[in-house]
C-alpha cells in the first residue's frame, strides 16, 4: 500500500506502521481505492465500529485524511500536541453548537484536503449503522466538496483483551463512489436531504444485516 499522494513526510513515516498492524494484529482488504479522487476537496464519510477506524481508513486511503478532535488533548502535552499537528488532527472547541466544528472543518475542506468524519456521531457497539446526524452534511454544503461513503467492517475484532499472535481478523474497508452536494448550507431540508443521501450511501456499502436504521433503504 504506498503513502497518500498529497502525505506530509511525518504521514508518509507514520504510514510505514501500518505494515506493522497487518503483521500483528489484522488483515486488511480494500476495495473500490479508485473511486477516491486524488485532488479538490473532499470529506469521507465513514461507519464507525469500536475498532480503529481512524487507522485504517487513514492508511489505506490515497489521500492524507484530516480528523478533528476535542481541544482538550491538545493541552495534555507539548508532545502530543506536535504529533497530533503531524498527522493532521485539528483542534475543535466543545460548546460552541457544534459552529466551531464547522468552521475549521469547512477551511480544511476548502484548502483542497480531505476530510474524515464518522456521521453517525458515536461509536456503533453492535456494528449496525446509526441515524446519521448533520455534520457532514453541514460541511459539504458549506465547503461545496463532494463526499464519499467509506465503510469498515470487522475492525471491532481488532486489538481483543487478549491478543494473540496467530489471530489476524480480516478488516475489509471499502470506498464508494463520491457524490457532487447542492443545496444552502443554512436550509434544514437541503441539510437533511444530504445527510439521507450519505447515509444511504453508506448503508449500501454495508451486508444487509448490518444497515441498521437504513436496512430498508
Amino acid at each position: 500500500m504506498n503513502a497518500p499522494v498529497d502525505a506530509t513526510w511525518f504521514w508518509r513515516l507514520l504510514h510505514l506502521s501500518g505494515y506493522f498492524l497487518q503483521l500483528f494484529f489484522c488483515r486488511i482488504e480494500v476495495k473500490g481505492r479508485e473511486n477516491v479522487p486524488l485532488e479538490g476537496g473532499l470529506i469521507f464519510a465513514c461507519n464507525h465500529n469500536m475498532g480503529p477506524d481512524y487507522v485504517i481508513l487513514g492508511w489505506t486511503s490515497p489521500r492524507q485524511v484530516y480528523f478533528m478532535a476535542k481541544s482538550d488533548i491538545f493541552y495534555y502535552s507539548g508532545w502530543l500536541t506536535w504529533f497530533l499537528h503531524q498527522v493532521g488532527t485539528f483542534p475543535v472547541e466543545r460548546g460552541r453548537g457544534g459552529r466551531g466544528a464547522v468552521t475549521a472543518s469547512v477551511k480544511i475542506v476548502k484548502q483542497g484536503k480531505a476530510l474524515g468524519m464518522f456521521p453517525e456521531g458515536t461509536r456503533s457497539r453492535d456494528g449496525n449503522l446509526q441515524a446519521g446526524r448533520s455534520g457532514v452534511a453541514r460541511i459539504a454544503l458549506a465547503a461545496q466538496a463532494p463526499i464519499l461513503p467509506v465503510v469498515v467492517l470487522n475492525s471491532e475484532k481488532v486489538l481483543p483483551r487478549r491478543w494473540l499472535p496467530w489471530n489476524r481478523p480480516l478488516v475489509t474497508i471499502e470506498y464508494g463512489k463520491p457524490f457532487p452536494v447542492t443545496g444552502d448550507p443554512a436550509n434544514p431540508a437541503d441539510i437533511q436531504l444530504v445527510t439521507d443521501r450519505t447515509m444511504r450511501g453508506i448503508a449500501a456499502l454495508l451486508p444487509p444485516k448490518r444497515r441498521g436504521v437504513y436496512a430498508s433503504s
